[in-house]
């Protein structure tokens, strides 16, 4: 397992300096002095700190109407020291502190950990339902972002459209299978049990197993004022995140006062897929696809402000819980990579008892 994981470190390395050669490459002029110039406004990357912050109560707020069917008496005060700490361990280690959260709000609750599981695998469709509605909203919709598509360059404006119709399809997609794994969550399982059932290392259950935890979160929407409660908070949560990246592009003064709440929703799409390729600790994705945005759909001058842009919506919208998770953290003696490990083992082992039954 760590020999796996250690090469999937290495071709993300790889990938990413291809990705930063390539980059630098087209800006041979580019002035590394000029770069530390750059001073922002402190009381707009405040703002936007408060925000963020803001946005993981949210996600707290969110996450006690999905136990609310099991765990009514459990607080959103209490779920904030779990989703920090879980977002910390996501920030330090990268995609195997992904489950810190479920996990800890798993022990939290005394709920098992697949249940938690389930809810965060959940939680992702709403996160991408409400981006984009947002998103596709200032697209199609009058705002800025619609002005400046019509007025874009055609190779601009397509991809703007693209990204628009690509995640409409996307959204509907993830409903369509979630209504049928509502209904047919189980036969659907066993299906696929049965199908690929000779396939090596217990793939086929192993996939069975995911839709079976996944029809089980479902399960936690309970009722249509429980899913408009979890869609509008879902909504309000990324439109907070939003104007967090419109705060740090605001401190960066007159060069980026095009940059309004609509158009930075761009900058989000471009910093989410970029995050799929990027190092613990360290980033590198989020923040080239973000620095790339900027350059080539918004044509932001000079470039050095860019990358300084870029890397402070990296630090403020994905590093800034850091200290807080891990002051929680230490608080209560816990360790990110034990928890980690810790997770991992419980996630497996719910595998394992399932397999058994």
């Amino acid at each position: 397992m760590k020999n796996k994981k250690y090469v999937a470190y290495v071709i993300v390395f790889l990938v990413l300096v291809a990705l930063v050669y390539l980059q630098f490459r087209t800006w041979r002029n580019f002035d590394w002095a000029l770069l530390l110039q750059f001073h922002p406004l402190w009381r707009h990357i405040f703002h936007a700190l408060v925000l963020i912050y803001f946005a993981y109560v949210l996600r707290a707020v969110r996450w006690k109407i999905f136990l609310r069917p099991v765990r009514k008496d459990v607080s959103t005060l209490g779920l904030i020291p779990p989703t920090l700490i879980g977002f910390t361990g996501l920030a330090v280690l990268g995609r195997p502190g992904e489950l810190i959260r479920p996990y800890l709000i798993a022990r939290h609750t005394n709920l098992s950990v697949a249940s938690q599981i389930a809810v965060w695998a959940v939680e992702r469709i709403f996160d991408i339902g409400a981006f984009t509605v947002i998103l596709v909203a200032a697209i199609f919709l009058p705002s800025k972002l619609h002005a400046f598509a019509l007025a874009a360059p055609p190779e601009v404006k397509r991809w703007i459209y693209l990204t628009g119709y690509a995640l409409i399809a996307l959204v509907l997609g993830l409903l369509v299978a979630a209504v049928l794994m509502s209904y047919r969550g189980n036969r659907m399982a066993q299906w696929v049990e049965s199908r690929f059932s000779h396939l090596a290392q217990n793939l086929g259950h192993r996939i069975a197993q995911k839709i079976r935890e996944f029809t089980a979160g479902l399960d936690t929407i309970h009722g249509p004022f429980a899913f408009l409660q979890l869609s509008s908070v879902s909504v309000l949560m990324w439109w907070v995140i939003a104007l967090s990246y419109k705060e740090v592009t605001t401190a960066y003064g007159a060069p980026m006062h095009a940059m309004s709440t609509t158009k930075v929703l761009l900058l989000m799409g471009s910093s989410m897929v970029g995050s799929m390729v990027q190092l613990p600790g360290v980033g590198g994705g989020s923040q080239l696809a973000t620095i790339s945005a900027m350059d080539h759909v918004f044509h932001i001058v000079p470039k050095e402000l860019t990358v300084s842009c870029g890397i402070m919506l990296w630090l403020v919208t994905f590093v800034a819980v850091v200290p807080a998770g891990l002051l929680l953290a230490h608080r209560e003696r816990l360790s990110l990579r034990k928890l980690s490990v810790e997770s991992a083992e419980a996630e497996e082992t719910g595998e394992t008892e399932a397999l058994n039954n």
